[in-house]
């Protein structure tokens, strides 16, 4: 059964590109590591709640952006090993990949304030 990590985030507005040529870098990562697909969705009709929201759960600012993204593994256990990869490397200050290389591939947005989860799905429809 197929395995889900999502994340939330909250990116400056004027640091679109960045986060996409960022984005664009680093995602490969996990497809090498197993995934199928990696989705990185910039929020356009976000709503504002009356107890939390999108916003709120990340302690967004007036001039951030939400961002909403997903990886699909093809299983959990092929996403614990990619993760445990993607650990590995994080702790490596000798890594050559550039795409963990914060010089070279920086994050564009807080990374405290990401919430993040795995998610085992159990309704699925579509083709």
């Amino acid at each position: 059964m197929s395995y889900i990590d999502g994340f939330v985030i909250a990116v400056p507005t004027a640091n679109k590109q960045k986060f996409i040529d960022h984005a664009n870098m680093a995602d490969s990562m996990f497809i090498d590591m197993g995934a199928t697909r990696v989705i990185e969705s910039w929020g356009d009709d976000i709503s504002e709640g009356k107890t939390t929201d999108f916003r709120k759960a990340v302690k967004a600012t007036a001039d951030e952006s939400i961002v909403f993204s997903w990886i699909e593994w093809p299983d959990k256990a092929t996403r614990d090993a990619g993760m445990a990869k993607l650990e590995a490397m994080m702790e490596d200050p000798d890594n050559p990949d550039p795409r963990m290389d914060p010089v070279k591939n920086p994050m564009p947005f807080d990374g405290k304030r990401m919430i993040f989860g795995g998610f085992e799905p159990v309704v699925t429809l579509g083709k």
